[in-house]
């Protein structure tokens, strides 16, 4: 199998029609739907029942687990996969007729001797069909890691399809009950250790930011996860993300948000640092900002 594509879903019966729609209209054939279906409690099953009922070109495995966020979902999903190539769309997200094909052609034309060192290829997420979401590059393509985005002026929610068998030496860690990571965690370590994306001009994934969706939930998430967020929050750091007055912001704001919730010696610990060195820097932070003021 050439590319999996991957949904994790949770509750999402009434929009993810479009996405099954979408494809079935694809002009590549070579590739299978996985969804695993995070404990919904609509009818995501039966309809799935009945998508299966169609017998489209390609294979659908559906796989329903008790609810544990994504990231739990998507370690699932490259367990299962039996694509060369693994392509997150969302449940309430589509692909133009194209998309895959467009992928396909694109990591085709990573020279054999070069493969090693890439991690996948990166198309473009639209809002429509005529609306970018973000800045890109200029030209047709662009070898870098995700952690070289900015250096180039590429900017907002990019289509990323990782080669699968590199995934599974990066599963996402899963934090007793904690239900939310965000995918920079990973993302991020892969680029940490060299493995670029050849990045493209071509949109191969239409999105929807809808009420219910995890991006209109990110503070709240963050906070509702803080072993999750202080593992993004040290990596940030650690990777060159977050940078001198940036990075000691974002581990004050960590605090602040945090205390009272758990223990002084958590949030060190979440942060990935001893709570002396953590109370130092923070000290340190507060003089800072009195002696600027």
């Amino acid at each position: 199998m050439r590319i999996t594509v991957f949904t994790p879903t949770y509750n999402r019966a009434y929009i993810i029609g479009k996405l099954f729609d979408s494809l079935k209209r694809q002009s590549f054939r070579d590739f299978e739907w996985i969804v695993v279906d995070d404990g919904s409690t609509d009818d995501t099953e039966e309809l799935f029942v009945q998508f299966q009922r169609e017998t489209p070109f390609f294979p659908i495995r559906y796989f329903r687990t008790e609810n544990g966020g994504k990231h739990r979902a998507i370690n699932k999903g490259i367990v299962e996969s039996r694509g060369e190539m693994f392509y997150i769309v969302d449940s309430d997200d589509y692909l133009p007729d194209d998309a895959l094909e467009k992928i396909d052609r694109v990591e085709k034309t990573i020279p054999m001797q070069e493969s090693n060192s890439f991690a996948g290829v990166c198309g473009q997420k639209f809002f429509s069909q005529e609306r970018p979401i973000g800045n890109t590059f200029d030209g047709d393509f662009l070898d870098i890691t995700s952690l070289e985005r900015s250096a180039h002026g590429i900017t907002g929610d990019k289509a990323e399809v990782f080669y699968t068998k590199l995934l599974r030496k990066y599963p996402f860690p899963e934090f007793s009950g904690e239900k939310f990571m965000t995918e920079c965690v990973v993302w991020d370590k892969i680029a940490f250790d060299g493995y670029k994306l050849r990045f493209f001009n071509e949109c191969t994934m239409i999105c929807n930011y809808l009420p219910d969706g995890l991006t209109a939930s990110g503070g709240e998430l963050f906070r509702a996860n803080p072993k999750g967020w202080g593992l993004f929050l040290y990596q940030s750091g650690l990777f060159g993300k977050n940078k001198g007055l940036n990075k000691w912001n974002s581990y004050l704001n960590y605090f602040y948000t945090m205390r009272g919730m758990i223990s002084f010696t958590e949030i060190a610990y979440n942060l990935h640092t001893t709570p002396l060195v953590l109370w130092l820097r923070l000290t340190g932070m507060r003089i800072f900002y009195r002696l600027y003021r």
